[in-house]
């Protein structure tokens, strides 16, 4: 898909979900992401979204939907970033977010450190590893905002992150139909892990068969200080979720 019908898609769809449109320079770096997110998806399983449509709106777009949650300047942790979603959305969009991308599988961390070095984008750094891992645990409430995509239900997704936000910062789950249900179930270790109330943030992804998919934005401000027994290792937090 060359450059001009790319960024009538992109725009159509940044303007259907309500999001701001974003300059050339952006739209050409997200142009050359897309070809190089086909072209290594064809050989290396990295995504289940294999035409250009449905990643500019199911990837992309949605992705975007988390940026106007996101303080100036803010410093943010994308755990569980997969094949670099949101974090490199968001790194393109605004160049004034410093993020880390953290991922247990280590073909799409190479995978977003190739991106970030092809598309020369300076404000991400990818890391392999889990939350729980001593090396990771050092960046422990450390950043503003704590962002994760399908990565986990609430209960055990609350572990994960907020012991790396800082208190007056946030978790920003993104989530899609059943958010409200899993929230009821993560409300006590949300307490016991240093969260304050949640919001919830309601809006539909327009797609571009003008269908709609719910999707949901729980916002968790970071009240007091994790206790340090936490996160457990991984398996810990599945076996019984606070």
């Amino acid at each position: 898909m060359d450059f001009s019908e790319f960024k009538s898609l992109f725009c159509n769809s940044l303007q259907q979900n309500g999001i701001s449109l974003l300059d050339d320079n952006a739209l050409e770096t997200f142009h050359l992401f897309v070809e190089h997110l086909m072209a290594v998806n064809a050989v290396t399983n990295l995504t289940a979204v294999r035409n250009v449509p449905d990643v500019i709106t199911k990837h992309l777009v949605d992705s975007l939907f988390v940026s106007e949650h996101l303080p100036q300047d803010a410093r943010v942790l994308d755990l569980g970033c997969g094949p670099g979603f949101p974090s490199i959305p968001l790194a393109v969009a605004r160049p004034d977010l410093q993020i880390v991308a953290l991922d247990s599988t280590a073909k799409k961390i190479a995978f977003v450190q190739e991106t970030c070095s092809k598309l020369n984008i300076s404000n991400l750094t990818a890391i392999s590893g889990r939350a729980e891992d001593r090396a990771i645990s050092a960046k422990i409430g450390e950043f503003d905002a704590v962002v994760s995509r399908a990565v986990a239900r609430m209960n055990v997704l609350s572990e994960l992150c907020l012991p790396y936000v800082r208190i007056g910062g946030s978790l920003i789950a993104m989530k899609a139909a059943k958010a409200e249900e899993e929230l009821a179930e993560a409300e006590r270790g949300i307490q016991t892990l240093g969260g304050g109330t949640p919001t919830l943030h309601k809006r539909e992804l327009a797609l571009t068969d003008n269908s709609k998919e719910p999707r949901c934005l729980i916002a968790i401000p970071k009240a007091r200080k994790t206790p340090p027994a936490y996160p457990r290792a991984y398996a810990a937090i599945l076996k019984k979720p606070l």
